[in-house]
């Protein structure tokens, strides 16, 4: 009598070849590494995440990043950093955008800036991810057509892989909306960063797409998306420039959570979080 035994590899053996992405919203300041650094390990474990991907372009004092932050991110999880136009502000970034393939900026910035705007990843299991940055042009900066850069960038890339994480930077909801309408098939999920308010519409697009407008904020929240109130209300009440001063205090990490199916690309599962949890009503405060 034959017994036949089938030996199969980390990847067949996956259950329905699912992948479970993390993606943090983000960061701003020192309050902000300080939580993802303190809650990212419980979320990798809660959702078995395979990876994880950070938005960090204002995790040096609110505007850019550094070796440092980068090397603490890296170290707690990231595979891949994303950033977005305040990447420019601080001159340290740049040469990390010249040198680390694993960071990225948008895309959609005129030839002749460094850095790149999208990158692979290549899984133990030998699966291939790819993680592609665009940026708005409503109320931002009028760079190249990040539709338009989409479209050439996802030629090359999906003869690589049909994973695909887009983060796209912008501003407006509306001009959000309409990429994950352009994108909706063509990618994995697109998650929106840039406004740090985390928006009440995850959900996967009728293709297949998961999408959220904007993951929102790992930061204080005891501020306005991250500038100390104080700040922020003579900006707007007195109408001249202030300095820019983090806000403190009330520290949260903002997120999702995407499932794929990576025989086909498409998005199985979005799930929104923000942890702490918002206190939603009074009673809760005194609830053991």
């Amino acid at each position: 009598m034959l017994i036949w035994k089938t030996f199969l590899t980390y990847k067949e053996y996956k259950l329905n070849n699912k992948l479970s992405v993390l993606f943090i919203g983000d960061i701003v300041g020192e309050p902000g590494m300080n939580c993802v650094k303190e809650l990212i390990p419980g979320l990798i474990q809660k959702y078995k995440a395979e990876f994880v991907v950070i938005n960090g372009e204002n995790a040096d004092k609110g505007k850019g990043l550094t070796e440092k932050e980068v090397g603490e991110l890296f170290e707690i999880g990231a595979h891949i950093i994303t950033t977005g136009n305040h990447i420019w502000d601080n001159w340290k970034s740049k040469p990390i955008l010249a040198s680390n393939p694993k960071v990225i900026r948008p895309l959609n910035y005129p030839p002749g800036n460094v850095g790149l705007g999208y990158t692979f990843h290549t899984l133990e299991d030998e699966t291939q991810i790819c993680v592609l940055q665009l940026q708005g042009r409503t109320y931002m900066q009028t760079i190249d057509c990040p539709f338009r850069a989409a479209d050439f960038a996802l030629k090359a890339i999906q003869e690589k892989t049909k994973n695909i994480i887009v983060d796209f930077h912008a501003d407006a909801t509306a001009e959000k909306i309409a990429m994950g309408w352009h994108l909706d098939g063509r990618v994995s999920a697109i998650i929106g960063t840039h406004t740090h308010v985390q928006t009440a519409d995850a959900c996967i697009l009728p293709n297949g797409t998961a999408y959220i407008t904007d993951v929102g904020m790992t930061g204080p929240y005891n501020s306005v998306v991250g500038l100390k109130k104080e700040i922020a209300l003579k900006r707007l009440i007195h109408q001249i420039p202030y300095k820019y001063e983090m806000g403190e205090g009330d520290a949260r990490i903002a997120g999702v959570n995407v499932i794929i199916d990576i025989t086909t690309g498409q998005a199985l599962k979005i799930e929104s979080f923000v942890q702490p949890e918002f206190v939603k009503s009074v009673f809760e405060q005194f609830e053991s």
